[in-house]
Order: structure tokens, then C-alpha cells, then sequence
């Protein structure tokens, strides 16, 4: 049997069963790290360990980075006990290709891990140092888009937030005040520069970021915890600089059939681990073959050759313009609409779903007659070249364990970028979006869903969204069955006015009207879902 705990003493095995193993010394990797990292992360869960990680191993056998990166988890501490400490830090990454074969390489560029918080003491003492010093070049996150959130729907800040202002650097508790917190005394050390890279997915992530942190600061000025020279110093991007990023790479949860997989190749310690905070990890991380990461490059204290990794490095209109690409016509659209149709269907899998005719139609219609169109080129990634590789290589691949369920959660905060952009666009361009039809497909899908009843009629649980009770309370008197345009209307037509979900008003963009037609005819029974995506798909597609 081969541990992952002590794979250095197994390195002949590893060999035979095909594993790649680190080009560099491990331990003097680690050793560097521990004293004087140039890279912390912080975001100890799979994207990292199934991306950044990959990144940092790829430097290190080209010697291009000589001290290992050192995790920085604010949320789940289970996460460092469990899936990093027991394991010395290392990862065996397993990248699914959509033939079946899996390629597997042990990755020990982590040269440390901690669980950053205040209340532990030990921990939070020595990533601190590691900001006092100077050595240290930048910090990557991984935190999801919700950890650079400081208010509620409402404009209120969160609970936890206020009694960070009121408490001060000292006692942080929220990521964006412990980072905060972390950037004072770096401040206090020598004002000393740092990039400050937000790799999470979603759009102007640098400029989220700093507005955050800044947002902090600010207040803590006001209550006389920091200095005004302080907030000088993260307002100046020559000192601490937010560049901003695009990246992709589906990096699901662990997946049982890879942990058979390793199991079947002799590996021991391979088990899912499942943390009372709910975060599912394990020792090995699953991901997909193609991957992208764009970023701003604005490294006011130097950086390693990332380019070597192929990274892409460029300018923040360049970056700004991929992420667009991305998410308004790409990949992400074509996503929620796979997701919000596939629960209505019954789909489990969103491979699953590349085999139905009518959603593969669907998302073709989306992405190449509808958003190709009006996304700017960003020159550095072909947008037709990416369409091609999410549809033909990436959705299909049955090794990537993705569902529709988990893309679901959260529309009513993506569908203002995923949807609303294009929409936006066509305004622009031909004063309304009436030509569009399958994105308002789409979001005539969205509106069924929040019925929770799928196209059989029976009950399902959407996704968790924070405007989920809202939003269905809104639809009460609507069920199957239902042909009353007008009670239709007087249904949806404060959900289509909304410009804080979509952007705009949709009937001022002129597709109100036939997203609540679509809506309908989705309402006359069971199977009428399927009945209207194949009527639109047929009778309007490839036009």
C-alpha cells in the first residue's frame, strides 16, 4: 500500500503506477517557505489545491520558485487539521481527461498551512510575521465571491462585520478584516509593497477586493484604530495593488469514483473528508484538463515567472475584457441555463445533459447566435475557440462530477452578468433585445424552476439563493395549468422589472413580454418543458 502521508519514502511505486513526482527538493522547498515565503494563499479548498497548487509545483521544477506557498484558511479549520497537516501539506492531483484516462501528479509546493484567525493565537501571530516581512511578493485568494461581501441585500453591513469596526484590527473575525488586519502590519513593518491578487470568479474581483478592504480601513480610521497615512498607503496601488484576474478551471468536490480509482492503484489513505462546516475535501483534488488564469500584472514587490506556468500576464482592459467573455458569453451563460432546464428535467449531471439534443441546441443558440455577436475579442483567448472547447471538450466530460444542482445556487445574484449583459448590449446596439429568443428561453426556465416543481409535476428543492423565498412567495398563485396572461403577468413582471437581478428593466428591453409568453406556455401541464424547448429549438434555431 502506497500513504500519501509518506509518499517520499514510495517514490519507486509512485513511478510505476504513473504518478508524477516533484523535480525539485521537496524539503529545502518547504524549509524556504516556512521562513521566508514569497507566496501565501489564502483559501485552502479544491480550486487551489487543484489549480494554484499545479502553478506553484510547475515553478518549482523549472526553479523558478525556490520557496513553497503557504496556505492561509479563514473559514473551515478542519480543513488545515485534516486535509493539510495530516498530510504534510502535499496533494495528489488528479486532472480527468474526457476519454477516461486521468493523469496523476503528487504536488508538495505547500510549504505550510494555517487557520488565519485571531482567536487562534499561535497561528495568526505567525502569518502576521510572514506580512512584516519583505520577502513576501504577493497573496492570492480563493474565498468565493461571498467572502469579499460586507452587507446584506439592504446596504447593512453584517453582523459580524460591525463588531469588527467596533473591536478593531485586533480582533478581526470576517476575511476581508482579518486581511485587513494582516495589511497593518505590513504597514507598521515599512509601509513594504505587496500585490494583493483576487483569483476568486467573478467579474472586476481587484476592484471588489479594494473596495472591501478599504471599506475597513476606512472605518477603522474613524475610530481612531489606524492612522489616515495607513489608508494613504492601500489607496496607493504602487505600494499594495489589487490586480485584477480571470480564471477558469471546474475543479468539483472530491469524487467517490477517483477515490475508488487511487484505492484500485494501492493508495491507503484516500477518504473524502467531510467537515462539520460542510466543506467537502480529500486528500487528492479532482479537475478538469483545460484551465485559464489571466491576471493584471501589477506586482509592486516583484513576482515569480508565472508566464512559466501559463499563467497569462497582461494589462487590467485586457483581463477586464476576458472575464467577459467569460462570464456574459462563453461559459458561464451556458451554464445556468444548463442548470436551471437540467433540474426541471431530472438531470443529475451536467455531462449527462451534453447528450439532450434540445439543451445542447439550447447553449449553442446562447453562446454562438446570441453572445458571440456582441463580446469584444480580447485577443489573448479566440471566443469562438472557447465556446468550441467548453462544448465539445469540457461540458461532456463524464469524469468531471458536476451537477446542475450545485450550478443553480445563487442565479438571482449571476443572471444580471451571465444574462443581463447581452441583454444589455443589444439595447446598446439596436435600442431593444426583442431579436433575442433563447435567453429569455432561459429565463423563462429560471422563472419555472422557482415553481420547485419539475416537468413530471413532482416537488424538487431549488438550489440555496438568497432571494429564493422572495422570489417564490412572489409566484405563489402560479402553478401548473395556469393560462391567466394577465395573473402571468401581474406574477412575474416584478421579478422582470428588477434591474438589481437583471441590470435593466426587461421590458424596457423589450423582452418582458416574451419571457412571460414562454413562461406560459411552460405552465400548460406536465411535460411542457420539454414541449417548449423543443418547439423553440426547432422552430428558431440556427437562424
Amino acid at each position: 500500500m502506497v500513504s500519501l502521508k509518506n509518499w517520499q519514502d514510495s517514490i519507486a511505486d509512485l513511478q510505476k503506477l504513473g504518478i508524477e513526482i516533484p523535480k525539485f527538493d521537496v524539503n529545502k522547498l518547504k524549509e524556504n517557505g516556512k521562513n521566508n515565503p514569497v507566496w501565501l494563499h489564502f483559501g485552502g479548498g479544491n480550486l487551489y489545491r487543484g489549480f494554484h497548487a499545479e502553478i506553484a509545483q510547475r515553478l518549482a521544477n523549472q526553479g523558478e520558485l525556490t520557496s513553497g506557498v503557504v496556505v492561509c484558511e479563514t473559514f473551515d479549520n478542519e480543513v488545515v487539521d485534516q486535509a493539510y497537516q495530516a498530510y504534510n501539506n502535499d496533494i495528489l492531483e488528479v486532472v480527468m481527461h474526457e476519454d477516461g484516462t486521468l493523469d496523476k501528479r503528487l504536488i508538495a509546493a505547500t510549504a505550510d498551512s494555517f487557520y488565519c484567525n485571531p482567536q487562534n493565537e499561535a497561528s495568526f501571530s505567525q502569518v502576521a510575521r510572514y506580512f512584516e516581512n519583505p520577502a513576501l511578493q504577493f497573496t492570492t485568494f480563493t474565498i468565493t465571491e461571498k467572502g469579499y461581501s460586507l452587507k446584506d441585500p439592504n446596504g447593512n453591513f453584517f453582523s459580524v462585520v460591525t463588531s469588527d469596526i467596533e473591536n478593531g484590527p485586533e480582533k478581526a473575525q470576517h476575511t476581508m478584516s482579518i486581511v485587513v488586519s494582516l495589511l497593518y502590519k505590513r504597514f507598521l513593518a515599512g509601509e513594504l509593497p505587496i500585490a494583493m491578487v483576487s483569483t476568486d470568479n467573478f467579474a472586476q474581483n481587484g476592484k471588489r477586493f479594494q473596495e472591501s478592504v478599504l471599506t475597513i480601513a476606512r472605518e477603522w480610521k474613524n475610530k481612531g484604530y489606524v492612522s489616515e497615512a495607513f489608508i494613504v498607503y492601500l489607496e496607493n496601488e504602487e505600494r499594495v495593488s489589487f490586480p485584477w484576474s480571470m480564471i477558469d478551471r471546474i475543479t468539483p468536490n472530491p469524487s467517490q469514483a477517483v477515490q475508488k480509482l487511487l484505492e484500485a492503484d494501492g493508495f491507503s489513505d484516500m477518504d473524502i473528508i467531510h467537515t462539520q462546516k460542510r466543506t467537502n475535501i480529500a486528500p487528492f483534488a479532482n479537475t478538469e484538463v483545460v484551465h485559464y488564469l489571466v491576471i493584471e500584472d501589477h506586482f509592486p514587490n516583484g513576482r515569480p515567472a508565472l508566464e512559466k506556468a501559463d499563467v497569462i500576464l497582461t494589462n487590467r482592459k485586457t483581463v477586464d475584457k476576458a472575464d467577459t467573455m467569460k462570464v456574459t458569453t462563453c461559459l458561464n451563460p451556458l451554464h445556468t441555463a444548463l442548470a436551471v432546464t437540467g433540474c426541471l428535467l431530472d438531470y443529475t449531471s451536467i455531462s449527462a445533459e451534453m447528450h439532450d439534443e434540445d439543451l445542447v441546441s439550447l447553449i449553442k443558440e446562447i453562446g454562438y447566435y446570441e453572445g458571440l455577436p456582441v463580446v469584444e475579442n480580447p485577443e489573448i483567448i479566440d471566443p469562438k475557440q472557447f465556446i468550441d472547447e467548453v462544448i465539445n471538450r469540457r461540458l461532456p466530460n463524464p469524469n468531471i462530477p458536476d451537477t446542475p444542482q450545485r450550478i443553480a445556487s445563487d442565479t438571482s445574484q449571476k443572471v444580471a452578468i451571465r444574462f443581463g449583459e447581452t441583454i444589455k448590449k443589444y439595447v446598446a446596439k439596436d435600442k431593444d433585445a426583442s431579436q433575442l429568443t433563447f435567453i429569455p428561453v432561459a429565463i423563462a426556465a429560471w422563472l419555472r424552476y422557482l415553481m420547485a416543481v419539475d416537468d413530471n409535476g413532482e416537488s424538487f428543492q431549488p438550489s440555496p439563493d438568497p432571494l429564493l423565498e422572495d422570489l417564490q412567495q412572489q409566484l405563489t398563485d402560479i402553478e401548473l395549468g395556469v393560462q391567466d396572461s394577465q395573473k402571468v403577468h401581474e406574477a412575474v413582471m416584478p421579478i422582470l422589472a428588477n434591474e438589481t437581478i437583471f441590470g435593466s428593466n426587461l421590458y424596457e428591453a423589450g423582452i418582458g413580454e416574451k419571457i412571460e409568453k414562454i413562461f406560459t406556455e411552460m405552465l400548460t401541464g406536465t411535460g411542457a418543458v420539454r414541449k417548449t424547448l423543443h418547439h423553440y429549438v426547432t422552430e428558431f434555431g440556427g437562424k
